[in-house]
């Protein structure tokens, strides 16, 4: 199949280009820079350089691609995850209207499929259940939360209110691995080391992770599985109380320290209480069953 890849060279990308062309795909990669693009190209994949948010030059892009199906993993985020407050308006804007641009030529070119990331840990569910991909995305939580909810859940009625494409709605967990915030080195495990980040009240939210290669595998499989959504999350959804010391075991960091809600709630805000107390666990019983899809244990548990 030939696959357009846009958000090419984030987090998910290289690993995801690689599984792509591993299972015979033709991949065209869409990247915002030249040194980027021959990243792609060493690969093995096509490049084209565009900004999302020229939809003129999207549109002749996924033209001449002739691609039959669309990824779609736009995302702006910064390196240090303490910043991300400071991203969080532009990230939204790339991926509500830059992403739109490309959703809308899509549609215009006649491609079959488009993938579309979303999220996986900011959803609700009943107290003490899982949630699986009829649940909705909790858009009443605390306000960053809620407002990352709220755009993520106008990327999947963006892309299940038209019949002339089918839409795949992938809700990633938290991404670890190589190159992302939970990672030897990413600012996640650098806070932990340095004992900034602690256990709020009893660490009861409950976390779902997903290593980013599976994570890559998962999102091959469903180009060419039903349509709809699915919870792209591994076997391990754990509370904070138990994922956050064993990754800090699994780093050599010290055990983190502990912090009262009113403590957290004064000096780190209503988000941070919210990851740390309110956030549930999903479901990928869907995802293992259609998708014919296995991923690895949470490498922090497996290792303690």
């Amino acid at each position: 199949m030939r696959v357009f890849v846009a958000g090419a060279s984030g987090a998910i990308g290289e690993p995801l280009i690689a599984e792509l062309l591993k299972q015979g795909h033709s991949v065209v990669g869409m990247t915002t820079s030249e040194k980027r693009a021959k990243v792609l190209e060493n690969q093995g994949a096509s490049s084209i350089v565009v900004n999302a948010f020229d939809a003129e030059a999207v549109a002749t892009a996924l033209k001449q691609s002739k691609a039959e199906a669309v990824i779609d993993e736009l995302t702006s985020l910064p390196k240090d995850q303490t910043e991300m407050p400071q991203y969080a308006a532009g990230d939204t804007k790339l991926r509500i209207e830059g992403g739109g641009n490309l959703f809308r030529a899509a549609i215009a070119v006649g491609v079959r499929r488009y993938v579309q990331q979303s999220s996986g840990f900011f959803l609700k569910a009943a107290k003490g259940a899982l949630a699986d991909e009829d649940s909705p995305l909790d858009v009443n939580a605390s306000p960053g939360i809620a407002g990352s909810a709220r755009m993520y859940e106008a990327l999947e009625h963006r892309l299940f209110q038209s019949d002339a494409i089918e839409g795949v709605s992938l809700r990633y967990g938290f991404f670890y691995g190589p190159k992302t915030w939970y990672y030897p080195g990413g600012s996640a495990a650098d806070m932990v080391m340095r004992q900034v980040t602690p256990v709020i009240g009893d660490g009861q939210g409950v976390s779902s992770f997903v290593h980013i290669q599976d994570a890559a595998i998962a999102t091959v499989a469903a180009l060419t599985a039903d349509a709809g959504v699915y919870n792209v999350v591994d076997d391990n959804p754990s509370p904070q109380s138990v994922w956050f010391p064993a990754f800090a075991k699994f780093l050599g960091a010290p055990p983190p320290p502990h912090m009262t809600e009113a403590d957290a709630r004064a000096t780190a805000g209503e988000d941070a209480v919210y990851y740390a107390t309110k956030l549930v666990g999903a479901s990928n019983a869907k995802a293992k069953r259609v998708l014919g899809w296995q991923p690895r244990r949470l490498e922090w548990l497996q290792a303690g």
